[in-house]
């Protein structure tokens, strides 16, 4: 299908989401409960979304329960993690600093960060600032590393920090010559918060300012050692780690894991702030039109599909297609996506694993696409 500049054309709704002004359709509504209460019923602990388009509003929905043990219900207040959505934040701010001239995006990454465990790389001076965004740095990955998951594992409420999580690629040759093709790392976005460190002095407090503050995102949080013991109305976090079909509680772990991590992960939002943010950057509200064109240069994969932009994934939905960011966790898991030629934008959020093989997990493999067939077709 033909492409268009997504963020700068406007579109007409599509018929499926045509209602009352200001009205998410009853039918799509009760579409959506249905699937969520099938999936709540194979023993996922909580499901939520919000989704928007200029026509309909806002419509905000959860089923399930915020924490097991408890009884607590799940309201559209919680938060959840967000995981690898907190890339797309990510880079905006390195963006941002690329438009008020802090960095260039072809500016080579040593420039800013000088680490043993960097350094002693043959290559990393060839690695620029723009193949960490769009993940053709060749970098290998931190968080799969046996001995960073064996600290981890033995030792799983320490909050560790980025250079200390990184260093753990210190022995470590890189995957494959910069910038010759796209593989995904989680590394080269924890890399990016120590750029943005660099730059700025402290990059949550640059995040709160060009982003949470200018969009009010009052129920966006980074997660941090500082704060580890607020309770920001965060969902439990379950994993079913026996094998058994049982979601078990690893909230601590979950958390404390997600709190070590910046730039690749560490933040926790609303469902609807997570909406607020992808509508203010497509809009052009934290962003210029043509920084907004750059992230949309996507790298293709192996098999020549388009894959990754500067922040952000490129889904083909074989009906249509979107443009955003999933994120995937032990005790987490949610997508955050903008439909353009439907004109909507949708985060669906859940408390449960999305990471890790499980039964649960195995049974629920088709929800996001059941909830986006609900909501949109």
């Amino acid at each position: 299908m033909k492409q268009l500049c997504i963020w700068m054309l406007p579109l007409l709704m599509a018929s499926t989401l045509q209602s009352q002004k200001n009205e998410f359709p009853g039918e799509k509504r009760e579409a959506v409960k249905t699937v969520f209460k099938k999936y709540i019923d194979m023993g996922i602990p909580g499901l939520a979304l919000t989704v928007y388009s200029e026509e309909t509003g806002f419509w905000s929905h959860t089923e399930g329960v915020a924490n097991i043990e408890e009884n607590i219900s799940l309201t559209n207040d919680h938060m959840f993690y967000l995981q690898s959505v907190a890339k797309t934040y990510m880079a905006v701010a390195i963006l941002r600093l690329y438009e008020k001239g802090k960095l260039d995006l072809n500016d080579p990454i040593t420039k800013y960060v000088n680490y043993q465990w960097l350094n002693s790389k043959d290559g990393i001076d060839k690695i620029t600032v723009r193949m960490l965004l769009n993940h053709t740095s060749g970098l290998p990955e931190y968080t799969t590393d046996a001995l960073l998951v064996s600290r981890i594992i033995q030792d799983p409420l320490t909050v560790l920090g980025v250079p200390e999580m990184l260093s753990y690629i210190d022995k470590k040759t890189l995957d494959f010559e910069p910038g010759s093709r796209y593989t995904y790392r989680n590394t080269n976005y924890a890399l990016l918060s120590l750029i943005a460190d660099k730059v700025t002095g402290d990059h949550i407090a640059f995040m709160q300012k060009e982003i949470f503050k200018k969009l009010k995102l009052d129920s966006t949080k980074v997660l941090s050692k500082n704060n580890i013991d607020k309770n920001f109305n965060l969902v439990g976090a379950y994993w079913d780690v026996l094998q058994e079909g049982i979601p078990t509680n690893i909230s601590k772990l979950q958390r404390a894991n997600v709190s070590s991590m910046k730039g690749d992960d560490g933040m926790v939002a609303s469902t609807k702030d997570a909406v607020l943010f992808m509508k203010g950057l497509v809009s052009g509200k934290l962003l210029k039109a043509k920084t907004l064109e750059l992230m949309q240069e996507f790298v293709l994969n192996e098999e020549g599909e388009k894959r990754y932009g500067l922040g952000i994934q490129y889904y083909d939905l074989d009906v249509t297609y979107a443009l955003g960011h999933s994120g995937g966790g032990i005790g987490a898991g949610c997508v955050l996506l903008y439909l353009p030629e439907l004109d909507a934008i949708v985060f669906i959020a859940t408390n449960f694993n999305t990471m890790m093989e499980s039964p649960i997990r195995k049974k629920a493999e088709n929800l996001q696409m059941d909830i986006l067939m609900a909501l949109f077709m």
